[in-house]
């Protein structure tokens, strides 16, 4: 029955924060000291095999559970700020006025995004953020959202030094498209050593944005990037891994991105981001979506070293490519009028869904067609999170509609 007491401990602690309590807390509940629950977490230990009934009721799993169930999980890793969304009527030309409809709070980025919407999809899910915050209001808003949905945010650091990044976000009511007024704050000094590797129990490391996290995109003599070191440090401890990108004017596309191919199992970026890379147009003269271009940009993206698989998607679709050179292409889903309310995160969902589907071992065309419900979710509201159903939902809706043609 022993199991590798780092493991055991690693797997205590992560259902603890997902019931939201203390280390103090379960120590009362079991009428043992804070210490002997720290030893345990910390793998210098068991618990008495009496105890073990309780600890697992308290815990809502099983004994079996505790010591055999899968407790990885995916943890995301990367940009994490506070979105202030402006619903407005319509996006004015230079000098002019346009009226803000509405405005919400939320979280933004890559990391909250992302793994509430993991966490609505399966909320049994073991879920690890990582990154950096201020210590300030906006930073304990961040971490107070992730916990509500039992997130393990002790990977996340909060900086004295600097304030929590946020977002204003200008979204047109009609057409759900946006733009971006973005203040770095913490996210722009988030490195390689923030991240505590050896400590790190995931199955799935998801980072993003490249391009947006001013640290990490740094060149880096041995690896060409810091976010190439963090990646193969990563997968040297086994831990397959993924990442994604932000759509972001500049030069240099392919220098910053193409050195971290080399350390992905995974790439997951929209078409306008991946073909960034390659020099290729993403869509045609008439204005639809070139399936030639995205299928030439994938089968780059595994020459520049990507090992398992590569997903592209757009409003029209969703492309995977695997290495073998297995491509599928699944049509998104035609909405009603009325449907979207807000793009905000629509990325995000997408990249949730897939990694979903990656860690469920989903064959390519049901994780595209997962990915394309799981979008289309979250575009009925105008945040990054709300919209986000669990996986019964998003398999029902997935069904209720026709697809696009391409």
């Amino acid at each position: 029955m022993r199991v590798n007491a780092t493991a055991f401990g690693n797997k205590i602690a992560k259902l603890r924060r997902k019931a939201r309590m203390t280390q103090k807390e379960l120590a009362v509940k079991l009428n043992v000291s804070d210490k002997a629950v720290s030893k345990w977490e910390n793998g210098g230990g068991y618990p008495e095999i009496t105890m073990l009934p309780a600890l697992s009721e308290i815990l809502g799993v099983s004994i079996d559970y505790l010591f055999k169930g899968d407790a990885h999980g995916i943890a995301i890793a990367g940009n994490i700020l506070v979105d202030v969304v402006n619903i407005i009527d319509k996006y004015p030309q230079k000098n002019m006025l346009c009226n803000i409809l509405k405005t919400t709070y939320a979280v933004g980025g890559c990391v909250p995004n992302t793994i509430i919407n993991l966490a609505k999809i399966d909320s049994d899910m073991f879920l690890t953020a990582i990154g950096k915050v201020g210590e300030d209001e906006n930073g304990r808003y961040v971490i107070s959202q992730l916990r509500k949905y039992g997130v393990d945010v002790s990977g996340i650091k909060a900086d004295a030094s600097e304030i929590t990044a946020s977002s204003n976000v200008m979204s047109e009511e009609v057409s759900g498209e946006r733009t971006f007024f973005y203040t770095s704050g913490a996210n722009s000094s988030f490195d390689v050593d923030d991240v505590d590797i050896d400590s790190l129990d995931c199955s799935i490391l998801h980072v993003g944005y490249i391009r947006l996290l001013e640290t990490l995109d740094k060149k880096d003599e041995e690896y060409g990037r810091r976010m190439a070191r963090l990646l193969a440090k990563a997968q040297a401890k086994g831990i397959k891994t993924s990442v994604d990108a932000i759509s972001r004017e500049g030069e240099n596309v392919a220098d910053e991105i193409i050195p971290t191919l080399k350390y992905c199992n995974y790439a997951i970026l929209n078409e306008i981001e991946s073909c960034a890379v390659t020099g290729l147009s993403p869509r045609n003269a008439d204005g639809s979506i070139s399936v030639e271009n995205i299928k030439a940009t994938m089968e780059q993206f595994i020459e520049f070293g990507v090992k398992d698989k590569v997903i592209v998607h757009c409003c029209e679709a969703g492309f995977s490519l695997d290495s073998d050179g297995k491509f599928v292409v699944v049509p998104s889903l035609k909405l009603p009028d009325g449907f979207i309310k807000g793009s905000v995160g629509a990325g995000d969902a997408y990249a949730a869904a897939c990694l979903y589907g990656l860690y469920k071992d989903f064959d390519d065309e049901h994780l595209l067609e997962f990915a394309a419900a799981a979008a289309a979710c979250n575009l009925m509201e105008p945040d990054s999170v709300s919209g986000m159903k669990n996986r019964e939902e998003i398999e029902k809706l997935n069904k209720m509609y026709e697809r696009r043609t391409l």
